[in-house]
């Protein structure tokens, strides 16, 4: 999802991009190596994790594989060619439960099989590479893969009644608005660290799911309103402790790359736009 708006936005802003998959397995370093050799690279960004946070809780050995090791091998092998490593993590490495949002320079706290897989992966990053950016962010949906929005329209459409989740809270971003974010970071190549990014704004979940059904109708995504109901967490157990406040502090990325944040309810119409031009 992330990575190829990103390949697309760095396209279109004059870059020239290679994108790799299952082509280059990261969890094994003579492969990153032996890639790395064959293709000169300026910089690069390892969009790469296991983000089936539920499946990690019993699939940890697998999921540390490739959000711990993974990362480690990328970082010795960009280290020792003098490459910079911007790697892409999430908010379920702090403990989630800040009044305030989440700053950078919080302790890493994860309370999940994914979270401590992540947070692994970030340390290690940061001691073998120094020229590294770790972009932390939460709530990611996108025109490429499935995601929240794309869950939401469905239902709406299937069903009459919607339950959502109404007591996390978060900032939903949109993979473009990421990708601009990233390509901000290689265009200034300083201040090496860990920075944050989300849109802008701070909602739950069933706020979401509200504002996702209004935008859908105006643009004829959705026929009919259909009741969302808002309800605890409780209601839907899940093995994993998910956070309940996701909101990241955006300053230090604005002042160190001057980057743009839209807001969510923008980017949201921005997106739900190329829903409409894809089901033309």
């Amino acid at each position: 999802m992330l990575a190829r708006d990103l390949s697309e936005q760095a396209s279109m802003a004059g870059h020239i991009c290679l994108g790799t998959d299952l082509d280059v397995d990261i969890t094994d370093r003579t492969k990153v190596s032996n890639w790395l050799d064959a293709h000169p690279v300026d910089w690069v960004v390892n969009c790469a994790a296991y983000t089936a946070v539920d499946k990690a809780e019993t699939d940890e050995d697998r999921a540390f594989l490739i959000n711990a090791k993974g990362p480690e091998n990328l970082a010795i092998e960009t280290s020792r060619r003098d490459l910079p490593l911007i790697h892409i993590s999430t908010d379920y490495v702090l403990n989630g439960a800040a009044p305030d949002a989440l700053r950078e320079d919080a302790p890493l706290d994860p309370h999940s099989a994914y979270g401590r897989t992540k947070a692994k992966g970030e340390v290690r990053i940061a001691t073998l590479n120094p020229k590294h950016w770790i972009v932390r962010t939460a709530w990611l949906y996108g025109i490429h893969g499935n995601n929240f929005v794309k869950t939401m329209l469905r239902l709406m459409s299937e069903r009459d009644q919607v339950k959502v989740v109404d007591d996390q809270w978060g900032s939903p971003t949109w993979t473009v608005d990421l990708a601009h974010a990233i390509l901000g970071i290689i265009g200034s190549g300083r201040k090496p660290g860990t920075y944050h990014y989300s849109d802008d704004g701070k909602i739950t979940w069933c706020t979401f799911a509200r504002e996702i059904q209004r935008q859908a109708i105006e643009f004829g995504l959705l026929k009919r309103a259909v009741p969302i109901e808002a309800i605890p967490s409780s209601a839907f157990p899940s093995p994993t402790v998910r956070p309940t406040w996701s909101v990241l502090d955006k300053s230090r990325i604005r002042r160190a790359f001057s980057v743009e944040v839209p807001s969510w309810e923008a980017s949201l119409n921005s997106y739900l736009q190329l829903e409409v031009a894809a089901r033309d």
